[in-house]
């Protein structure tokens, strides 16, 4: 079993059952831990909502771009709509880390790029391992999450939750 990190982000629709609707199906490849919720104003272009996001840890036997289809499967069967760079979307499914492993291909890059840069990932993904190291950075310590203002808009187990915030 590998332990990876996906990051979940959603700004339109529905984006909580969107969100819920995406950990179910994760939890059917692995044992899964779900971060906090976050609400976050977009990377982007600002004539946008914001977005919902929150971290899986899943446990997964899948190979790195089994896991990466799979995340694209579950992004199309959620509608996925991407409008522009950067813009909305109904689902975005990102693979952020997988166990220890660097990769870079054509499909795939490990970690993700931009992980180091926003909090948005790292606070949810500080929310599962608050001790995590990539590339041999303690990540609590960078700069971006020591000066972050996010704060949780739900607690560990929204996904669980049946009312809606």
């Amino acid at each position: 079993m590998t332990i990876t990190y996906i990051g979940l982000g959603s700004n339109l629709g529905d984006s909580q059952a969107i969100l819920k609707e995406a950990v179910s199906q994760l939890r059917k490849e692995g044992e899964v831990r779900v971060s906090k919720l976050y609400s976050t104003p977009p990377m982007g272009p600002q004539d946008q909502p914001d977005y919902l996001n929150a971290v899986v840890e899943l446990r997964t036997d899948l190979a790195p771009l089994a896991l990466l289809d799979l995340l694209q499967r579950i992004e199309n069967e959620s509608g996925r709509v991407r409008l522009r760079r950067w813009g909305e979307r109904t689902l975005d499914l990102d693979l952020l880390l997988y166990g220890d492993l660097e990769i870079s291909n054509d499909r795939l890059t490990v970690p993700h790029v931009g992980l180091f840069e926003r909090d948005f990932v790292l606070l949810p993904l500080l929310d599962l391992n608050e001790k995590i190291v990539v590339n041999n950075q303690l990540l609590c310590h960078l700069n971006v999450v020591q000066q972050s203002e996010l704060e949780p808009v739900a607690l560990a187990n929204w996904w669980e939750n049946k009312d809606n915030i």
